[in-house]
Formats: C-alpha cells, structure tokens, sequence
C-alpha cells in the first residue's frame, strides 16, 4: 500500500522549493510524485504545425522524490508521516502517525 495517493496534500521538505504545498497529481514511478506547483522549470519546445502546437518557453512540472514531501495534516497544519492500520474487517487503511487518525482521500 502506497503512502502517498494522487490527490493527497503535501508538503516539500526540502530543496528549492521547501515549504509549498501542493497535491499530488501523478505517481511516475514507484519513487517519484508530480505535484502541482512544484518543482516547475522551464522547457523551450519546438513547434508542430502537424500536431498544431506552437513553440516557445513552457512551464513543465517535474517529478520529486517521494522522500523529499510529507502529508499535510489539516488539523495540525504541519507535515506529518503516515501510518497503515488493520481494521477489524481486514481492511488496511492510511492513518496519521501524530493523532492516529484515519487520511480521507
């Protein structure tokens, strides 16, 4: 079970970027996140008359680290770990390691 889910709130620990939140909008691999507004650079893209996309300077979110964000805890306001706990039923569910309680995602 993975710790970090697309649409979960995080926050960079570190780098350039230290101290944005965002939320996660892509798992690229098991390692790597693309988070929204973070870790933005710019890429000079070639134009296609064939595809009709024209050229220029664009902005591209790159991928992070997965170790380099933590889950925004709303009821704290600070970043937190996550924790797996087993419910009664068997069912396996995300949890804040802080307060112990359940991530809604």
């Amino acid at each position: 079970m993975n710790k970090l889910k697309t649409g979960d709130q995080v926050i960079v620990l570190t780098g350039r970027d230290k101290g944005k939140r965002g939320t996660v909008s892509a798992r690229i691999d098991v390692d790597h996140l693309l988070v929204d507004g973070v870790n933005v650079s710019k890429k000079h893209v070639k134009p296609n008359p064939l595809k009709g996309t024209t050229g220029g300077i664009v902005d591209k979110t790159m991928p992070i680290h997965q170790s380099n964000v933590a889950i925004f805890n709303p009821a704290s306001g600070k970043a937190d770990r996550v924790g797996i706990k087993l419910l009664a039923d068997g069912k396996k569910v995300r949890v804040f390691k802080s307060s112990g309680e359940e991530i809604k995602a």
